[in-house]
Protein backbone atom coordinates (compact mmCIF):
# COMPACT_ATOMS: atom_id res chain seq x y z
CA UNK A 1 0.00 0.00 0.00
CA UNK A 2 2.76 2.58 1.01
CA UNK A 3 3.57 1.80 -2.72
CA UNK A 4 0.13 2.53 -4.41
CA UNK A 5 -0.07 6.01 -1.63
CA UNK A 6 4.00 6.89 -3.37
CA UNK A 7 2.32 6.09 -6.76
CA UNK A 8 -0.90 7.87 -6.13
CA UNK A 9 1.36 10.96 -4.70
CA UNK A 10 3.44 11.14 -7.80
CA UNK A 11 -0.35 11.31 -9.92
CA UNK A 12 -1.06 14.17 -7.67
CA UNK A 13 1.84 15.75 -8.27
CA UNK A 14 1.22 15.91 -12.06
CA UNK A 15 -2.30 16.35 -11.87
CA UNK A 16 -1.87 19.79 -9.38
CA UNK A 17 0.93 20.23 -12.11
CA UNK A 18 -1.27 20.00 -14.88
CA UNK A 19 -4.48 21.66 -13.35
CA UNK A 20 -1.96 24.68 -12.54
CA UNK A 21 -0.70 24.99 -15.95
CA UNK A 22 -4.48 24.71 -16.85
CA UNK A 23 -5.57 27.56 -14.39
CA UNK A 24 -2.02 30.05 -14.53
CA UNK A 25 -2.19 30.78 -18.50
CA UNK A 26 1.35 31.63 -19.94
CA UNK A 27 2.59 34.62 -20.32
CA UNK A 28 1.39 35.11 -23.89
CA UNK A 29 -2.12 33.66 -23.40
CA UNK A 30 -2.46 36.24 -20.87
CA UNK A 31 -1.19 39.63 -22.50
CA UNK A 32 -3.41 38.64 -25.61
CA UNK A 33 -6.31 37.92 -23.54
CA UNK A 34 -5.76 41.05 -21.40
CA UNK A 35 -5.56 43.18 -24.66
CA UNK A 36 -8.55 42.06 -25.84
CA UNK A 37 -10.40 42.70 -22.70
CA UNK A 38 -8.99 46.21 -22.92
CA UNK A 39 -10.16 46.22 -26.86
CA UNK A 40 -13.45 45.01 -25.87
CA UNK A 41 -13.41 47.34 -23.16
CA UNK A 42 -13.15 50.73 -25.32
CA UNK A 43 -15.55 49.43 -28.00
CA UNK A 44 -17.90 49.63 -25.63
CA UNK A 45 -17.39 52.80 -24.43
CA UNK A 46 -17.00 54.26 -27.44
CA UNK A 47 -19.91 52.01 -29.31
CA UNK A 48 -22.53 52.24 -26.35
CA UNK A 49 -21.21 54.06 -23.11
CA UNK A 50 -20.50 57.75 -24.79
CA UNK A 51 -23.93 57.59 -27.22
CA UNK A 52 -25.83 55.96 -24.07
CA UNK A 53 -24.37 59.16 -21.87
CA UNK A 54 -25.24 61.66 -24.70
CA UNK A 55 -29.02 60.06 -25.46
CA UNK A 56 -28.98 60.75 -21.23
CA UNK A 57 -27.58 63.83 -21.28
CA UNK A 58 -30.06 64.86 -24.48
CA UNK A 59 -32.91 63.52 -22.37
CA UNK A 60 -31.91 65.15 -18.97
CA UNK A 61 -31.72 68.58 -20.93
CA UNK A 62 -35.21 68.17 -22.25
CA UNK A 63 -36.34 67.18 -18.87
CA UNK A 64 -35.07 70.43 -17.87
CA UNK A 65 -36.03 72.31 -20.67
CA UNK A 66 -39.52 70.80 -20.38
CA UNK A 67 -39.74 71.61 -16.65
CA UNK A 68 -38.36 75.48 -17.60
CA UNK A 69 -41.27 75.25 -19.77
CA UNK A 70 -43.86 74.32 -17.46
CA UNK A 71 -42.45 76.63 -14.91
CA UNK A 72 -42.97 79.32 -17.37
CA UNK A 73 -46.42 78.02 -17.98
CA UNK A 74 -47.58 78.05 -14.85
CA UNK A 75 -46.37 81.81 -14.02
CA UNK A 76 -48.55 82.97 -17.25
CA UNK A 77 -51.06 81.11 -16.00
CA UNK A 78 -51.29 82.49 -12.54
CA UNK A 79 -50.73 85.77 -14.23
CA UNK A 80 -53.53 85.63 -16.57
CA UNK A 81 -55.91 83.80 -13.70
CA UNK A 82 -54.87 87.16 -11.54
CA UNK A 83 -55.99 89.17 -14.83
CA UNK A 84 -59.07 87.22 -15.34
CA UNK A 85 -59.63 87.70 -11.60
CA UNK A 86 -59.26 91.58 -11.61
CA UNK A 87 -61.22 92.19 -15.15
CA UNK A 88 -64.07 89.62 -13.22
CA UNK A 89 -63.84 92.07 -10.06
CA UNK A 90 -63.91 95.16 -12.68
CA UNK A 91 -66.66 94.28 -14.43
CA UNK A 92 -68.72 93.59 -11.34
CA UNK A 93 -67.92 96.53 -10.12
CA UNK A 94 -68.79 98.38 -13.43
CA UNK A 95 -72.35 96.30 -13.52
CA UNK A 96 -72.69 97.96 -10.12
CA UNK A 97 -71.93 101.46 -11.14
CA UNK A 98 -74.11 100.94 -13.82
CA UNK A 99 -77.51 99.39 -12.28
CA UNK A 100 -76.58 101.87 -9.66
CA UNK A 101 -76.44 105.08 -12.29
CA UNK A 102 -79.47 103.23 -14.07
CA UNK A 103 -81.48 103.37 -10.85
CA UNK A 104 -80.99 106.77 -9.63
CA UNK A 105 -81.91 107.87 -13.87
CA UNK A 106 -85.26 105.77 -12.73
CA UNK A 107 -86.24 107.19 -10.08
CA UNK A 108 -85.20 110.49 -11.06
CA UNK A 109 -87.75 109.87 -14.00
CA UNK A 110 -90.41 108.76 -12.00
CA UNK A 111 -89.79 112.06 -10.03
CA UNK A 112 -89.83 114.07 -12.85
CA UNK A 113 -92.96 112.24 -14.30
CA UNK A 114 -94.66 112.92 -10.72
CA UNK A 115 -93.72 116.19 -10.73
CA UNK A 116 -95.17 117.12 -14.28
CA UNK A 117 -98.70 115.08 -13.47
CA UNK A 118 -98.55 117.06 -9.96
CA UNK A 119 -98.20 120.06 -12.29
CA UNK A 120 -101.13 118.99 -14.92
CA UNK A 121 -103.50 118.24 -12.26
CA UNK A 122 -102.48 121.33 -10.47
CA UNK A 123 -103.21 123.32 -14.02
CA UNK A 124 -106.23 121.17 -14.50
CA UNK A 125 -106.99 122.08 -10.73
CA UNK A 126 -106.65 125.78 -11.71
CA UNK A 127 -108.75 125.73 -15.42
CA UNK A 128 -111.44 123.32 -13.28
CA UNK A 129 -112.08 126.32 -10.56
CA UNK A 130 -111.80 129.41 -13.47
CA UNK A 131 -114.48 127.11 -15.11
CA UNK A 132 -116.83 126.50 -12.17
CA UNK A 133 -116.52 130.78 -11.41
CA UNK A 134 -117.23 131.81 -14.94
CA UNK A 135 -120.03 129.18 -14.65
CA UNK A 136 -120.96 130.50 -11.54
CA UNK A 137 -120.94 134.29 -12.81
CA UNK A 138 -122.77 133.00 -16.12
CA UNK A 139 -125.26 131.22 -14.05
CA UNK A 140 -125.91 135.05 -11.57
CA UNK A 141 -126.28 136.51 -14.60
CA UNK A 142 -128.75 134.51 -16.13
CA UNK A 143 -130.19 134.29 -12.87
CA UNK A 144 -130.57 138.56 -12.86
CA UNK A 145 -131.40 138.85 -16.45
CA UNK A 146 -134.21 136.16 -15.45
CA UNK A 147 -134.90 138.31 -12.09
CA UNK A 148 -134.99 141.26 -14.03
CA UNK A 149 -137.66 139.93 -16.79
CA UNK A 150 -140.22 138.48 -13.83
CA UNK A 151 -139.42 141.99 -11.99
CA UNK A 152 -140.07 143.81 -14.95
CA UNK A 153 -143.14 141.55 -16.11
CA UNK A 154 -144.60 142.13 -12.00
CA UNK A 155 -144.06 146.18 -12.05
CA UNK A 156 -145.98 145.95 -15.49
CA UNK A 157 -149.06 144.25 -13.14
CA UNK A 158 -148.77 146.19 -10.80
CA UNK A 159 -148.28 149.79 -12.30
CA UNK A 160 -150.55 148.54 -15.20
CA UNK A 161 -148.24 150.65 -17.56
CA UNK A 162 -145.62 150.58 -19.74
CA UNK A 163 -142.13 151.37 -17.72
CA UNK A 164 -139.11 152.67 -19.99
CA UNK A 165 -135.95 151.41 -20.46
CA UNK A 166 -134.39 153.83 -17.22
CA UNK A 167 -136.74 153.00 -14.76
CA UNK A 168 -136.78 149.08 -15.88
CA UNK A 169 -132.83 149.52 -15.29
CA UNK A 170 -133.54 151.08 -11.82
CA UNK A 171 -136.08 149.11 -10.57
CA UNK A 172 -134.20 146.24 -11.81
CA UNK A 173 -130.75 146.64 -9.75
CA UNK A 174 -132.69 148.10 -6.69
CA UNK A 175 -134.97 144.65 -6.72
CA UNK A 176 -130.94 142.49 -6.94
CA UNK A 177 -129.59 145.24 -4.30
CA UNK A 178 -131.95 144.35 -2.16
CA UNK A 179 -131.85 140.47 -2.78
CA UNK A 180 -128.10 140.65 -2.22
Amino acid sequence: MSLNVLSNMENIGEQMASIAKKLIPSWVSFVIQFSSFIILLLVVFFVAYKPVKKMLAKRADYIEQEIAQAAESHALALKETEEAKKLLSDSKSEASQIIENATKQGEAKYEAMMEEARNEVKDMKIAAEQDIEQAKEDALNDIRKEMVNVALTASKEILKREVDSDDNTRLAEDFINRLN
